[in-house]
């Protein structure tokens, strides 16, 4: 039987008020999906925590970390990075649902807070790169490989009367 890669035995810690000690673990995350970027299955998270024991239970603060991938919101490019999440929860034996999370005896299962600290932090519209220029909303062209062939967009006449207009800066105070 294999360990899961998050789960911690914290029996060093239990009932020993301010001792902690630091967590350095790896292992593969499920699938997950925001909007459309995603993590593979499979892909590895790193975390980096410190494990505290307080009156309640055992405090988890540190960061979590994985690879993403998606699609540039303007040129639909693949675009891919890494998100690292910070996260400080507490485990408790009587968890409070949505509050904190299960302490099963000596052991603590990290893998529902990592998981949450990385959605969370997923880009829901990334970028290939802050200048891209996106794709031309007639004909579809990539306009970072250059200017398309079609001609520029007409203004609309009922709003002639507007590009007449000069607007000041407003006074600094």
């Amino acid at each position: 039987m294999t360990k899961a890669p998050f789960v911690v035995n914290v029996a060093d810690l239990l009932h020993r008020p301010g001792a902690r000690r630091r967590e350095q673990l790896s292992g593969p995350v499920e699938a997950m999906l925001v909007m459309d970027t995603s993590v593979a299955d499979g892909a590895v998270a790193t975390v980096d925590a410190r494990l505290e024991w307080v009156n309640d239970g055992v405090l988890a603060t540190g960061t979590a970390a994985t690879a993403w991938m998606g699609l540039c919101r303007r040129c639909l490019k693949p675009v891919d990075g890494r998100v690292e999440a910070e996260f400080q929860e507490l485990f408790e034996p009587h968890a409070r649902d949505g509050e904190t999370y299960p302490l099963k005896g000596d052991r603590m299962d990290l893998t529902p807070m990592v998981r949450e600290a990385l959605l969370l932090e997923l880009p829901l519209a990334p970028l290939c790169g802050d200048d891209c220029a996106g794709l031309c909303p007639t004909c579809g062209a990539d306009r970072n490989a250059g200017p398309c062939a079609c001609p520029p967009a007409a203004g609309d006449d009922r709003w002639a009367a507007l590009d007449v207009l000069q607007i000041d800066d407003p006074p600094v105070s």
